[in-house]
C-alpha cells in the first residue's frame, strides 16, 4: 500500500470515473487501473464495484477511502512541517570551524548571527580537518567550516569564498622589501608547518612545489598547532610561514606578510554537511554572515589559483589513520 495509491481512490471516489481521476493524479488511466487493482489484491478487498455506472465504493471500501483522506490530511501537515522546519530561525546548531580560520573569523560571525538569527543556539567547536569531516559525517556536528574538496562521500559542499595565501617574512628576510613575494629556492627548507593541519600543510606544500615533509630547522623538530606561534618563530628569525589571508591583514603596523604575484594561491572555503542536511534557509544565512564578515579586499574578484589538498599524498598519509 503506498501513498499514491491511497491518493488514486480519493480521486476516483471524487470523480466515479477512471478517466477524469487519471487526469487529475497526472497518470494514465490504465495505470491507475493496474493501481487500483494492485492495491485490492493486496488488502483483499473491493474497494469499488465497477459494475455500476458510475462506480460505485463498496461498503467497506467507503471506510477504505474515508480512512485514506485522513492519511493523506497527515501526509499534507508533515510536508507543511517540514517546509516549516527548513524555514526557521530557531534550536539547535553545531558548527565545527578548522583552526586556522577560526580565531580570525568566529568571533565577527557570531556577533553577525547574533543579529540574523536571535532564536538560535550555536555551539562552535575548533576542530582539525580529519575530525571535521568525520564528524559532519556521524551527526556530531551539523556543519563544518573548513576548506575544499574534502572528497569525502556522504558530504555536500557549498564554497562560501576564496582565502588568499600570503607569505610571512621577518624583516631580515631578503625579500622583505619587496612589494610581492617569490618563492626562493633558499626558503624551502624553512618553511614552518602546523602539527595535526594536514590539509592545510598539504596545500603549502603545494605551492613550495614540494612532495613530502620539510627538512628539520638547525637541529629542531617543531610539533606546534597555533598559527600565532608559526609568527612568533618567524620573528624570531627561525624560519618562514604561508599563513592564509585573514591571520595576518590585522597587521596594518609593520606588516610582516607579502602578497604573491598572480595568479594567487587561494584556498576555497566552504559550508560542509551531511547529504541529509535540510536547514537550507539557515545554510544560506550562515553562509550570508561569513561572506559580510570578510575584508573588502576578499569580496573583490581577483586572479587566483585554488590549492587543492584531499588527493595529496602527504594527506593520505597523515590522515588514514583517523577514519
Amino acid at each position: 500500500m503506498t501513498i499514491q495509491q491511497l491518493k488514486y481512490i480519493v480521486a476516483l471516489n471524487e470523480h466515479r470515473n477512471f478517466v477524469k481521476a487519471a487526469e487529475e493524479c497526472m497518470v494514465t488511466q490504465p495505470g491507475l487501473t493496474i493501481q487500483l487493482k494492485n492495491l485490492e489484491e493486496e488488502i483483499g478487498i473491493k474497494i469499488f464495484d465497477r459494475s455500476k455506472v458510475p462506480l460505485k465504493p463498496t461498503t467497506p471500501g467507503k471506510e477504505i477511502i474515508n480512512r485514506a483522506k485522513k492519511i493523506l490530511r497527515e501526509v499534507d501537515d508533515i510536508r507543511d512541517f517540514v517546509i516549516h522546519e527548513k524555514n526557521q530561525l530557531e534550536g539547535e546548531c553545531t558548527i565545527g570551524v578548522i583552526s586556522t580560520l577560526s580565531p580570525y573569523l568566529v568571533p565577527q560571525f557570531i556577533k553577525k548571527m547574533k543579529e540574523m538569527a536571535p532564536k538560535m543556539h550555536f555551539t562552535i567547536k575548533e576542530l582539525p580537518t580529519g575530525v571535521l569531516i568525520n564528524d559532519a559525517l556521524t551527526g556530531d556536528i551539523d556543519i563544518a567550516l573548513m576548506a575544499t574538496p574534502t572528497g569525502a562521500n556522504g558530504l555536500k559542499e557549498h564554497p562560501v569564498f576564496y582565502e588568499p595565501f600570503v607569505a610571512y617574512l621577518n624583516s631580515n628576510h631578503p625579500m622583505a622589501g619587496a612589494t610581492h613575494y617569490e618563492l626562493q629556492p633558499q626558503d624551502k627548507p624553512q618553511l614552518l608547518l602546523l602539527e595535526h593541519e594536514y590539509c592545510y600543510n598539504a596545500q603549502l606544500l603545494d605551492i613550495c612545489g614540494l612532495t613530502g615533509s620539510v627538512d628539520k630547522h638547525d637541529g629542531f623538530t617543531y610539533d606546534i598547532s597555533s598559527i600565532e606561534t608559526l609568527k612568533n618563530l618567524v620573528k624570531a628569525d627561525l624560519g618562514f610561514a604561508i599563513l592564509p589571508l585573514l591571520s595576518v591583514i590585522d597587521e596594518k603596523e609593520n606588516p610582516l606578510y607579502k602578497e604573491f604575484n598572480d595568479p594567487k594561491p587561494v584556498r576555497e572555503i566552504s559550508l560542509v554537511v551531511a547529504e541529509t542536511f535540510s536547514r537550507k534557509l539557515l545554510l544560506q544565512k550562515i553562509s550570508e554572515a561569513l561572506y559580510s564578515c570578510l575584508p573588502d579586499s576578499m569580496k573583490q574578484e581577483f586572479k587566483y589559483k585554488k590549492i587543492q589538498w584531499n588527493d595529496s599524498p602527504y594527506f593520505v598519509e597523515s590522515v588514514k589513520g583517523l577514519f
